[in-house]
C-alpha cells in the first residue's frame, strides 16, 4: 500500500497508509527502527452515538500544501455529517510530529464530536517488554522501551490537556487491542500496562451547527523520559500552530533557495520537479544514509524492505542533489561512504543506516567456488557522482580526506577486479540483484568511475597513476566492444557469463539498463551502436497499453500483471529513455519527446505527487514500493537535464554562456573531464 505523504527531519519519519493510518515511525535513524512496524494507528471519530474509524466508508484527499513537507488531508463522512481538515509536519529541527485537526460539524445542530487517535507501537520492531503509562507532569501518554521514548500529548481550543486516555495490552490473552475501547466513545482511563501495549486518547469538541473548531495531536521523540517531557514543553510552550508554520516557511525556503527557472516546462512538472527534492529530503538519514524506500508493507513479499542504503541508489540520488544545488546533503552520503567502504576498495550489497551491514542475499561461495558477493557498480558509481561534485563544488578541503580512503582504495580494486580473458569488469550482481556475470551496466559505471579517479589523481599531482586509471578504463572499452557488443543483433547484449565449461554465453535479453553505456561516459549517446541499442529497448520494451511507459526488461516478472508485456512500467527507466533523446536533441524540436516523458511521469504519480517504483500497465495505478528514493532522484535528474539542454540551445551569441547552467561547461575541470575521455576513447584500438 503507498505511503502517500510521508514528513520526516532526518532522524523521525511517519508514513502514512491511502487511509490516513500511521503505518510507520522511524527513529533515531530515517529507516531504522521502525516502532510501528506496519502496524496501524487510526484516527476515528465519535458523534451522536455512532462511531467510525477513517477507512473505506470515508471520502479521503491526501496531498501536501505547495513546496512544503507540510501535508493538507480532507476526511469527510456523509452519513456522520463530519469533515476533518488535518495537517502534518514534522519538524525540521525538533523530533517533534504535530497534526492539526479542524472539525467541521455539517449538519445545522449542535454536537458534540468525539476524535479519538490509538498508538500502535512495537518499540524497536518488536512488543516485548513495551510499557505505555500515563504521565503527570505533562499531562500525556509515555510508550517506552530501553532508550526509545514516544509522549503523546494533544489539546483542543477549550481544554489544554487530553480528555480522555487509555493504555492496555494488545494481541495477548484474547485482547485485540486498548483502540477498540474508543468505539464507545469512553475510555477507562487506564494508567499503565506493560509487554505489548497500545494506547488511546480523546479529544471533545462543543461545536455549533454548521461550524468548525480546530484541535492539535503530537508525538515527541526521545532517548529518556527527560528527553520528551523537554519536547513536550516545547510544543506547548511555542504552540503547534507555530511549529507547523515555521516548518512549512523552512520547505518554502529550502525548495526555492535556487533561482532556477522551470517556466519552459510543464506546470505540473516544475511541481513535481519541486516535491521530488522534498520527498527525497524524507527518505535520507541525518547522518548520510540515502534510503531505497521506506514502505514496511513490502515486508509481506520477502519478509524484508528496501530500508536499506544501496551504494548505487545513494550514489544517482546524491548526484541528483549535487545537480540541483543541494551538496551538504549530497556530502553526508559521501562521508557515509567512506566510512562504509571496505578496506579493499569495494562496497558490499547494502547498509543500514547507522553503517552496519545490512542483510543480503548474494552468497560468498557458489557451486563450490568463492566469490565476492557484490554489486560493483556501487564502488563505481560512488567515485562517479564524487568527481561530479568536485566539478560542481570546488570543494578540495572536502575532498582530501578521502583521496586515499575512498577513491584511490575503490580504483586499486576496480583495476584489479576484472576477468583475464576478456577484460572486463568481473563478474557481480546487476543492478536489478537477479543475475550475476559481467554487465553491461557495470562496465559503464566501472568506465565512469575510473575515469574519475583518474582526474582525481590528475587534480591531486600523482599524473603516473592518472595515467595508469586511464589505460585501465580504455582497455575495459576496448573489451565492451569487443564483447558486448553484437552486430548480430545491431545492438549490446545485457551481460557475458560463462557456464560450466568455463565458455562465454551472451545473455542477449533488452533491459533498460543498457543506458548505462552512455550515462558514464563509455560511449557517447551519438555513437551509432548507443543509437541502435536504445532504439531497440523502445521497440521492445514500451508498453503497448493506454498507460505507456517502459518496461525494465522482457519477461520481468516482479510484480508480473500480463505475461503478454515485456513487464511493467518503471519510473527509472521511462526516464532513461528521456535522458537518450536529451543527450541528442540539436533544437527545442528535439526536446518535446523528453519533456512529454516527464509529463508522462507526472501524470503517473499519486495525487500527492509521490513517485512509486512502478505502476499498473494499465491501471496506471502504483506497484510494489512508494515513495521510491531512486525514482524522485531519476526525475530531478532527467528535469536538470533538460533544462541544461535548453540553456546550451540559448546560449548567449556574444558571451557563450548558458543561462542557468550550474555544471560548468568551460571552466579547467570540464576541460580536463573532456579531455581525459577523449584522451581514454584515443587509447582504444577497439573503436
Amino acid at each position: 500500500m503507498p505511503r502517500d505523504i510521508p514528513v520526516g527531519n532526518g532522524k523521525l519519519l511517519i508514513c502514512f497508509d491511502k487511509h490516513y493510518n500511521i503505518r510507520d515511525l522511524y527513529f533515531p535513524h530515517v529507516g531504522q527502527e521502525n516502532h510501528v512496524q506496519g502496524e496501524y494507528c487510526r484516527l476515528g471519530v465519535w458523534v451522536d452515538n455512532q462511531f467510525s474509524w477513517v477507512g473505506e466508508d470515508w471520502k479521503i484527499d491526501l496531498g501536501y500544501e505547495l513546496d512544503t513537507l507540510v501535508t493538507r488531508v480532507s476526511l469527510y463522512h456523509q452519513n456522520l455529517g463530519v469533515l476533518l481538515i488535518c495537517r502534518d509536519m514534522v519538524d525540521f529541527h525538533e523530533n517533534i510530529y504535530v497534526r492539526e485537526m479542524i472539525i467541521e460539524n455539517m449538519v445545522p445542530q449542535d454536537r458534540q464530536i468525539r476524535l479519538f487517535l490509538s498508538q500502535n507501537l512495537d518499540i524497536s520492531g518488536n512488543s516485548v517488554g513495551d510499557t505505555a503509562a500515563f504521565d503527570p507532569p505533562t499531562g500525556g501518554l509515555v510508550h517506552y522501551k530501553g532508550s526509545r521514548y514516544f509522549l503523546i500529548g494533544g489539546n483542543t481550543e477549550e481544554t489544554p490537556d487530553l480528555d480522555q486516555f487509555a493504555v492496555g495490552q494488545k494481541n495477548i490473552n484474547g485482547k485485540e487491542g486498548t483502540y477498540i475501547d474508543a468505539e464507545d466513545g469512553l475510555l477507562s482511563g487506564n494508567t499503565i500496562a506493560q509487554g505489548s501495549v497500545d494506547s488511546v486518547i480523546g479529544l471533545h469538541l462543543d461545536i455549533k451547527g454548521m461550524s468548525r473548531k480546530k484541535c492539535f495531536y503530537w508525538l515527541v521523540a526521545g532517548e529518556n523520559w527527560n528527553d520528551v517531557r523537554r519536547l513536550d514543553g516545547r510544543v506547548k510552550h511555542k504552540g503547534p500552530a507555530a511549529l507547523i508554520k515555521r516548518t512549512s516557511d523552512y520547505w518554502k525556503l529550502w525548495v526555492h533557495k535556487e533561482a532556477l527557472s522551470l517556466d519552459q516546462l510543464p506546470p505540473a512538472v516544475a511541481e513535481l520537479y519541486r516535491r521530488s527534492l522534498l520527498v527525497l529530503n524524507t527518505q535520507i538519514d541525518a547522518q548520510g544514509g540515502i534510503l531505497a524506500a521506506n514502505d514496511s508493507d513490502v515486508v509481506m513479499f520477502n519478509r524484508d524492505t528496501y530500508s536499506y542504503i544501496w551504494l548505487r541508489d545513494g550514489a544517482l540520488v546524491a548526484n541528483s542533489l549535487d545537480v540541483a544545488g543541494y551538496p551538504e546533503i549530497a556530502r553526508r552520503f559521501y562521508e557515509f561512504a567512506a566510512r562504509t567502504i571496505n578496506e579493499d576498495g569495494y562496497f558490499l550489497h547494502k547498509y543500514n543506516p547507522d553503517g552496519t551491514l545490512a542483510s543480503s542475499w548474494h552468497p560468498w561461495q557458489e557451486n563450490g567456488q568463492n566469490q565476492l558477493p557484490i554489486q560493483e557498480d556501487e564502488t563505481a558509481l560512488t567515485l562517479w557522482a564524487l568527481w561530479n561534485h568536485f566539478v560542481i563544488y570546488r570543494d578540495i578541503e572536502f575532498i582530501k580526506p578521502f583521496y586515499r580512503s575512498l577513491v584511490k582504495n575503490a580504483a586499486e580494486f576496480m583495476c584489479r577486479y576484472r576477468d583475464e580473458e576478456t577484460g572486463l569488469p568481473d563478474a557481480s550482481y546487476d543492478l536489478w540483484e537477479e543475475r550475476r556475470g559481467m554487465l553491461s551496466f557495470t562496465t559503464g559505471t566501472v568506465f565512469g568511475g575510473l575515469t574519475a579517479a583518474s582526474l582525481f589523481c590528475t587534480v591531486f599531482g600523482e599524473d603516473d597513476l592518472a595515467d595508469h586509471y586511464q589505460k585501465v578504463a580504455s582497455e575495459i572499452r576496448d573489451a565492451a566492444s569487443k564483447y558486448l557488443w553484437r552486430p548480430e543483433l545491431n545492438s549490446f547484449c545485457r551481460m557475458v557469463s560463462r557456464d560450466h565449461r568455463g565458455n562465454l554465453v551472451y545473455d542477449d535479453i533488452c533491459d533498460a539498463s543498457l543506458w548505462g553505456l552512455f550515462a558514464f561516459g563509455l560511449y557517447a549517446a551519438d555513437d551509432d551502436r548507443i543509437i541502435a541499442t536504445m532504439k531497440l529497448l523502445r521497440e521492445k520494451l514500451w508498453l503497448k497499453t493506454e498507460v505507456g511507459g517502459l518496461a525494465r526488461y522482457e519477461g520481468d516478472k516482479y510484480h508480473q500483471v500480463d505475461t503478454n508485456l515485456p513487464g511493467n512500467p518503471w519510473f527509472i527507466c521511462t526516464l532513461w529513455l528521456a535522458d537518450h533523446l536529451t543527450n541528442m536533441a540539436q533544437n527545442e524540436n528535439d526536446l518535446e519527446q523528453p519533456i512529454q516523458i516527464l509529463q508522462w511521469v507526472a501524470d503517473h504519480a499519486l495525487p500527492s505527487g509521490i513517485l512509486a517504483e512502478q505502476v499498473h500497465p494499465f491501471t496506471g495505478k502504483p506497484l510494489s514500493v512508494s515513495p521510491l528514493t531512486w525514482s524522485h532522484a531519476t526525475f530531478v535528474a532527467s528535469t536538470r537535464r533538460i533544462m541544461r539542454k535548453i540553456s546550451r540551445i540559448h546560449r548567449c551569441p556574444e558571451c557563450d554562456h548558458a543561462k542557468d547552467e550550474i555544471i560548468p561547461g568551460d571552466d579547467w575541470l570540464a576541460k580536463l573531464y573532456n579531455k581525459a575521455c577523449d584522451a581514454i576513447h584515443g587509447i582504444c584500438s577497439v573503436k
